[in-house]
């Protein structure tokens, strides 16, 4: 299983929003961390705003940061929200789906049990299990630490 950019964007934003504690982070910032898009992650965080996982502060001054501390983000839970519009095969797509075998094959059970076991993993760790090591992410993404507590 492949995941989108989307995704691994918005992992990362998270991770370094759970650096910055209760620091108020901005898009830019963050786009110059990891040299990606800005533009790509303004539909991110706006996506994690509306999923009630970054909350986001308008004006100068401005900035986002974590809803809640990272020990209640769960990975599984925040990767299925962002994989939602992405199926893993045509067939998973039953509104779309053009295919013919479908209704005799059992290639669709073997690749969902394998998504669930995918999903299942990620649900066992939460955003907190990512950050183990923070002077290491701090130092390579020039960021300084100030962890959430709780």
């Amino acid at each position: 299983m492949r995941l989108t950019a989307f995704t691994d964007y918005c992992l990362r934003v998270m991770m370094y929003s759970a650096l910055a504690g209760e620091r108020l982070v901005t898009i830019g910032e963050i786009a110059h961390a990891y040299d990606i898009s800005a533009s790509h992650l303004t539909k991110v965080v706006h996506f994690l705003g509306q999923q009630g996982y970054l909350t986001t502060v308008r004006g100068k001054g401005g900035g986002m940061r974590l809803t809640h501390a990272p020990q209640q983000v769960n990975l599984g839970q925040l990767v299925r929200a962002a994989e939602a519009d992405n199926v893993l095969v045509e067939c998973f797509d039953a509104e779309h789906s053009h295919c013919r075998i479908a209704a005799c094959c059992r290639l669709y059970r073997v690749l969902h049990a394998a998504q669930e076991a995918f999903y299942g993993e990620l649900s066992r760790h939460t955003l907190a299990d990512l950050l183990i090591q923070p002077a290491g992410l701090g130092r390579a993404l020039g960021i300084e630490i100030h962890p959430v507590s709780g």
